[in-house]
């Protein structure tokens, strides 16, 4: 009995050392951390994950090192080692770095472009770019896009600005200092006496580039034609540093307009509350009806995306702006399997670059600037992630790269997990539109809007005469609300995109402003097969306003053929090529269908039934005569 009690004693002893074993280890790596405190703060400047003169590391030989800088317990990555991708194409895993170090050629990108278009060697093309192709490759020679932009298309001018139809009231005597947000690496800091104020004076040039792209936001563009804070803006998407990652939040609440609708047949929806972007401050740097404030802090809140489809992420940069991170899933030549639905294919980070692209081509300038990047998936999203959820999907796959999953709706395992060249990953960033607490919007269901069901459909796609209904309720039967709906199904067309189903506009302009195009990712899906049901809208109304005509007609000329000008377009993103041959030939054969529908339209209706003037006498005599 004795000896019994002893053993008891002794197996109680045994369990409290562990326990103490086990407890040392998980806190041992955050005071190791807090020890070398000031000793790795010099080094948290670097976003590679390797310097250069050491050799490659997989991310299971650092995983001291990284666990203690992430401040995470390194027993996580013990038990997440393998990779389960069971289809070859459908993500980056079997693209590893061992696979491809032999077929690695260190060329310019333009040479690349040229053997691809000319050969068609898909399997040899390399979508991950070398370090050597980081710079925005510039468009040498003779520029048809500089062409163009001088037509007088590209040239008209918006009505002029009141104070009602800027979506800020800036006061030019606030002081905007960026010392207060207690960041030391602010790019632009200077002198502590400068005043900053957003007015387009030189003081203006140190407000960063995404609040000039907010402040310069209006009633008719979301940006001006040759605004040069764009371009700067694209480059800050791919060279600013990323100081913080979360999941998207997206919860979304509808309530029915109070305006007159066709009972049983169309449902028009306003926005009720809408949380897409998760950051607060603890002051508003613009005001929306008052002026500018300085921001003091910017405070991020972590949140896990409810019902999203597809995995996407928030990055901060390092001068607080934001942008929406869509990871690549699928190569360039993956095509949309035939039995797919428009609602389970993948969104595409491809799309979103050239849908940017596409829209400033088209003079819509309605699709906030996107742009690709290149991301470590060490250094810049596990690293300096604060949620655990995104670091505990972390994995190395059997061919020795970094894969997470993260979590959302659909796509979010480790069958369809995303993974690095061996961490190095694909991606778009879309600039963030203005906070909601500043700049509310509004969410309207599209009135051609799908069924998202596999054997119903929808109203308008049985009733030939849906959209004389759609002419008769709000805020369709007056203003160019239907007429930039056209709009929007035309630049949908040229993409093949499906997936439309809701729309946005910014609550202060009312009823009388653009529509912001937005979430493109699951255009360019098929360049074999266009699809015809996008464009019922404008077979069914035969309405199109004449400037979107009339440029339509100009890119449809040889001289200025729409997919030579997008593809030049695309040259100076960092990732190009973003759109293989078939996608750029498929856009202009879909333009052809589109101007042989309004043909159509106008021989049955009459041109000024069909084609709605919305140039003054002066600017449309003046294109007449250029034509």
């Amino acid at each position: 009995m004795i000896l019994f009690r002893k053993f008891r004693v002794l197996i109680l002893m045994v369990f409290l050392i562990a326990c103490t074993m086990h407890i040392m280890i998980d806190l041992l790596p955050k005071l190791e951390k807090r020890a070398a405190g000031p000793a790795t703060a010099g080094n948290s400047g670097c976003s590679c994950s390797n310097r250069p003169s050491e050799e490659p590391q997989n991310w299971g030989k650092q995983r001291s090192r990284t666990g203690a800088e992430s401040g995470w317990p390194n027993k996580h990555t013990l038990r997440i080692l393998q990779d389960f991708s069971n289809e070859p194409n459908s993500n980056l895993s079997s693209h590893s770095l061992e696979k491809n170090t032999g077929s690695a050629d260190k060329t310019e990108p333009f040479k690349r472009l040229e053997q691809y278009s000319q050969h068609g060697n898909i399997d040899s093309k390399q979508f991950i770019q070398e370090t050597n192709t980081n710079k925005i490759q510039p468009v040498m020679g003779y520029s048809k896009l500089n062409v163009l932009f001088e037509h007088s298309l590209y040239k008209i001018q918006v009505p002029g600005l009141t104070e009602e139809d800027t979506l800020f009231n800036v006061n030019t005597d606030i002081r905007f200092n960026p010392k207060a947000a207690e960041n030391p690496e602010w790019k632009n800091e200077g002198n502590d006496e400068e005043v900053y104020v957003p007015t387009g004076e030189p003081s203006a040039d140190s407000y960063p580039n995404w609040l000039k792209f907010h402040i310069g936001i209006n009633r008719y563009e979301l940006y001006s034609r040759h605004n040069p804070v764009i371009d700067s803006l694209l480059k800050d998407l791919v060279s600013q540093k990323i100081t913080s990652v979360a999941f998207l939040l997206v919860i979304v609440s509808y309530e029915s307009s109070e305006s007159k609708r066709s009972p049983g047949r169309i449902q028009l929806l306003t926005h009720k509350e809408t949380s897409a972007e998760i950051y607060s401050r603890s002051e508003a740097i613009m005001s929306y009806n008052s002026p500018v404030v300085v921001s003091t802090r910017l405070t991020l809140t972590q949140a896990m995306k409810s019902g999203g489809t597809q995995l996407k992420l928030i990055m901060t940069f390092q001068n607080y702006g934001q942008a929406l991170f869509k990871p690549m899933k699928q190569t360039r030549e993956q095509e949309t399997p035939p039995d797919f639905f428009y609602f389970s294919d993948f969104e595409r980070h491809n799309a979103e670059i050239a849908a940017f692209h596409l829209d400033r081509i088209l003079d819509f300038r309605r699709v906030p600037p996107v742009a690709g990047r290149l991301v470590n998936m060490t250094k810049e999203i596990k690293d300096v992630t604060r949620d655990k959820k995104l670091w505990r999907t972390f994995f190395i796959s059997p061919a020795n790269n970094i894969c997470f999953y993260g979590e959302c709706s659909y796509y979010c395992s480790t069958e369809h997990a995303l993974c690095g060249k061996p961490d190095q990953i694909e991606g778009s960033l879309a600039a963030f539109l203005p906070d909601l607490a500043l700049a509310k919007r509004k969410t309207w269901r599209n009135p051609w809007r799908r069924s998202y069901h596999k054997r119903k459909k929808a109203e308008w796609e049985v009733d030939p005469d849906y959209c004389e209904e759609v002419k008769q309720t709000p805020p369709y039967d007056s203003g160019t609300r239907l007429l930039d709906i056209m709009d929007m199904t035309i630049f949908d067309f040229l993409m093949g995109n499906m997936d439309r189903h809701h729309y946005e506009t910014f609550e202060k302009f009312g009823n009388e402003t653009f529509i912001i195009h937005l979430d493109n990712g699951r255009g360019f899906g098929k360049h074999s097969h266009d699809e015809m049901s996008i464009l019922v809208p404008l077979s069914q109304c035969c309405r199109v306003k004449r400037s979107t005509h009339l440029r339509l007609q100009l890119l449809a000329k040889e001289e200025y053929k729409l997919s030579e000008l997008v593809e030049e377009s695309l040259l100076r993103d960092k990732l190009m090529p973003i759109l293989i041959k078939p996608h750029l030939e498929a856009m202009d054969r879909r333009l052809r269908v589109v101007l042989k529908v309004l043909s159509d339209c106008i021989e049955r209706d009459g041109y000024n039934n069909v084609v709605e003037n919305d140039l003054d006498s002066a600017t449309a005599n003046t294109i007449t005569s250029t034509r």
